[in-house]
């Protein structure tokens, strides 16, 4: 019978599953201890390749309490890659090829499983991206933005009873800054999870969009809520994959969605690596 603790146990710690999966993560590739992590949204997959060597490399679903990814385009593996950043220092980043959904209705738990076991690994910043819909005309498809803050949409939390974080910079200003001396001309918006899967109604953009949101999407607030009670700096950056709908005039697909991350693929990847080496 397996030990290994459960995370959909209620009376299970979700943090003792992490603190298991980072045991599991530092004795299968051999580094004790990572500094920053990744969590790869669509049409990002190709940054990995250019952040440095890998040194291992490890199937998700192998790890305490990770499932395999239902939503295609998202890796199946989890990498460990030694960084070298220009002043010659070396760090090691926690590469996280597949994230869980909130639609695909494994919980909370499940879906910041992995920032909290990036956490556990030692993590200090972990850098959350993602593809989604622009409410901005202006804004095409593969047009990268950084997330200035969020309105999390989904009637749900991470966070389980009197386990309160600030939530006032959310996504961290230095971080942003860093971003931006390697892009300066990168837009940064305010970021709207959606339950999804359904895409958004017209209706439903125009009320984020009444709301102050920029962008629309189903994933990465309830990560960087998980993150910020971890106490982890968060950079948040968003490829523009379409226009939302009613901004669209056209209907919207995930083949669009997939589409626009393969074309914008070299370019988003180049611009986080080398965001990643001036952290």
């Amino acid at each position: 019978m397996s030990t290994e603790p459960d995370l959909d146990d209620p009376t299970t710690d979700p943090f003792d599953v992490a603190a298991a999966a980072a045991e599991y993560i530092a004795a299968k590739t051999g580094v004790p201890s990572h500094d920053i992590a990744l969590v790869l949204g669509s049409g990002w997959g190709g940054a990995a390749e250019l952040i440095g060597d890998v040194v291992a490399e490890i199937p998700t679903a192998e790890i305490p309490g990770f499932v395999q990814p239902a939503v295609q385009g998202h890796r199946s593996t989890t990498r460990s890659i030694r960084v070298e950043r220009p002043d010659g220092a070396v760090r090691h980043a926690l590469v996280l090829g597949s994230r869980t959904h909130l639609y695909e209705g494994l919980g909370p738990r499940r879906v910041v499983h992995g920032v909290r076991t990036a956490a556990a690994a030692g993590c200090e910043t972990v850098i959350l991206t993602n593809g989604c819909g622009s409410v901005h005309i202006g804004w095409r498809p593969g047009q990268p933005v950084l997330i200035k803050d969020h309105l999390n949409l989904t009637g749900q939390t991470p966070l389980e009873g009197a386990k309160f974080a600030d939530m006032t910079d959310v996504y961290t200003p230095r971080l942003r800054d860093v971003a931006r001396t390697v892009d300066p001309d990168l837009p940064e918006g305010v970021y709207a999870q959606f339950h999804g899967p359904q895409y958004e109604t017209p209706a439903e953009v125009k009320m984020a969009s009444l709301m102050g949101a920029d962008l629309v999407g189903m994933s990465t607030a309830l990560e960087a809520i998980a993150a910020r009670h971890c106490r982890m700096d968060v950079l948040g950056i968003s490829l523009a994959t379409n226009l939302a709908a009613g901004i669209s005039p056209h209907p919207l697909s995930h083949e669009e969605v997939l589409e626009a991350g393969k074309e914008a693929g070299p370019r988003i990847s180049d611009l986080l690596a080398r965001v990643i080496k001036q952290i």
